[in-house]
């Protein structure tokens, strides 16, 4: 249960009706509240006896999407990082994309991908990405109107589709968290252990650095990460939604390493009333309070930024954490979170749609 996830849950419990098509489904790890939907799935599912590999059947991911049915109903509202967007919707039918992002391997970490790729891999997957980019724009024609996770979004949504967005930010269900001053001594992540996520910066920041992490997730990068770490770093898999909590609760800080399109994991450790430590691009930059760089409406600081990702970034912005630390307030970090509370999410959303059907 990621932020898509999370999104899709509060979606699910205005419109309990609603059908879900998915091009692929793990029904081990999502909520009863989605579970309770009927859900349908494409031929990616059959392709792979281990789900965990659907990603390699990428250039597939358009032609499947297109595949599914939709006659006979009202209104179609997709969640859309990849394909989802292009899903057919029949004539008349009104269309939303909530857009987590334009497609990343396309757009704005294509280089990232391809660079981790042999050279004749690389030749390929960038002629293959170059099909996906034109896809991705001349689809965006079949959306009636686009909603942008972030204001960083936002921007990405107008620089590849030339579409104007309405930003509603993800919910974070404020009411699982607890404020605590509690501190068990351990700095935190909680994330998909994937390339993009930067796990691996924080790895190597912390092995030498004498503090505790702990790590809970779970991705296809979780055994190179452990290859690297330290014995001061411990791995969680398979955390459930009450452990995610009880670990924010009791740690020093939350860690975010990454370049996120939003990312409800540092508003999540804040509801909690804890400082996050973030890359300082994408979304934490709205998400974030930091302390040498308050904004406008901002009432207090709520973490730290790093400006570049290297070790010794990470590393100063930590200690930089620890020497003034008691300038951010456990009480002003939940109140940030609050903001993105998940009952104002539904209510946005719940406008907006109604707002488009209307017009």
């Amino acid at each position: 249960m990621r932020g898509g996830e999370r999104c899709l849950e509060a979606m699910c419990e205005l419109y309990p009706d609603a059908d879900i098509f998915t091009l692929v489904h793990r029904p081990e790890y999502i909520s009863e509240t989605i579970e309770s939907h009927k859900i349908y799935t494409s031929f990616i599912r059959n392709l792979s006896k281990n789900i965990n590999g659907f990603r390699k059947y990428l250039p597939l991911f358009p032609y499947a999407i297109r595949k599914f049915d939709l006659s006979g109903y009202d209104f179609v509202m997709s969640f859309s990082h990849c394909v989802a967007k292009d899903v057919a919707v029949p004539a008349g039918i009104r269309h939303i994309c909530y857009c987590h992002t334009p497609m990343r391997y396309a757009w704005n970490m294509r280089n990232s991908y391809l660079s981790k790729l042999s050279m004749p891999k690389r030749l390929l997957a960038g002629y293959l990405l170059n099909l996906l980019k034109k896809w991705d724009r001349k689809t965006s024609a079949g959306v009636t109107s686009f909603i942008a996770n972030s204001k960083n979004v936002q921007r990405r949504i107008k620089d590849a589709y030339d579409r104007d967005s309405t930003v509603i930010y993800p919910p974070v269900d404020c009411s699982r968290f607890i404020l605590s001053k509690q501190d068990d001594g351990y700095y935190l992540i909680v994330s998909a252990l994937v390339e993009y996520k930067r796990i691996d910066l924080a790895v190597e920041a912390f092995r030498d650095f004498g503090r505790k992490l702990i790590i809970a997730g779970n991705g296809s990068k979780l055994a190179y990460l452990k290859s690297i770490a330290g014995k001061n770093i411990h791995f969680i898999n398979n955390v459930n939604d009450i452990q995610v909590a009880e670990y924010m609760q009791k740690c020093t800080a939350l860690i975010f390493p990454g370049e996120e399109d939003f990312g409800i994991t540092p508003l999540e450790a804040q509801a909690c009333g804890k400082s996050v430590i973030a890359f300082g691009r994408g979304g934490a930059l709205e998400t974030v309070c930091g302390l040498d760089n308050l904004m406008p409406g901002q009432s207090g600081a709520t973490g730290v930024f790093f400006y570049e990702q290297n070790v010794s970034s990470l590393q100063q912005a930590i200690l930089k954490f620890e020497e003034r630390r008691n300038e951010i307030s456990p009480q002003v970090c939940r109140e940030n979170a609050l903001r993105f509370d998940r009952p104002l999410y539904q209510k946005s959303i719940q406008n907006y749609i109604q707002s488009v059907i209307n017009r």
